[in-house]
């Protein structure tokens, strides 16, 4: 891949990243589990992963039936290596703004800050989607996060 193919791809890949955090904040995550592989696997914690489009797109129906919540996902230091044309390990720091209700809240520091990990595949449609979407908590603020239920996991939370 050369210097202009990779700018481009990287280009692609955080693209990807802001749209699916944008769906998640201001849409309830409605359809976000299109940008994964069929048998893609979420793991944001605690809890066990979410595997499938069907579980993923569950976890967000169900977090949407649970009532207000707002959140802001905040991306930065983006990085992307490519272990050939069609597949790509992206790293990122992600903060996370979420509080249950509606705002302004009183809170000012992020519920998360996490190192979030992505194994991303390219399709023969040239559409890249997520295989792996792994967090790694760095810090917490002790605010309540949302885990998904048992019946979407198929363990306890």
């Amino acid at each position: 891949m050369n210097p202009a193919e990779r700018a481009a791809e990287i280009a692609v890949l955080q693209q990807n990243a802001v749209d699916y955090w944008h769906r998640v904040d201001c849409e309830g995550g409605e359809g976000v589990s299109e940008m994964f592989v069929e048998d893609g696997i979420f793991h944001a914690g605690p809890g066990d992963p979410l595997v499938g489009r069907k579980a993923i797109e569950g976890f967000y129906a169900w977090r949407r039936g649970r009532g207000e919540r707002t959140s802001r996902h905040v991306i930065a230091n983006f990085h992307a290596e490519f272990d050939g044309p069609d597949t790509a390990r992206t790293h990122c720091v992600m903060m996370l703004y979420a509080s249950d209700g509606t705002p302004p809240y009183n809170r000012t520091d992020p519920a998360l800050v996490a190192d979030m990990i992505d194994d991303c595949v390219k399709g023969a449609d040239g559409v890249w989607r997520y295989a792996r979407r792994n967090f790694a908590a760095l810090w917490m603020s002790g605010a309540e996060l949302t885990s998904a239920p048992e019946s979407l996991t198929g363990k306890p939370a």
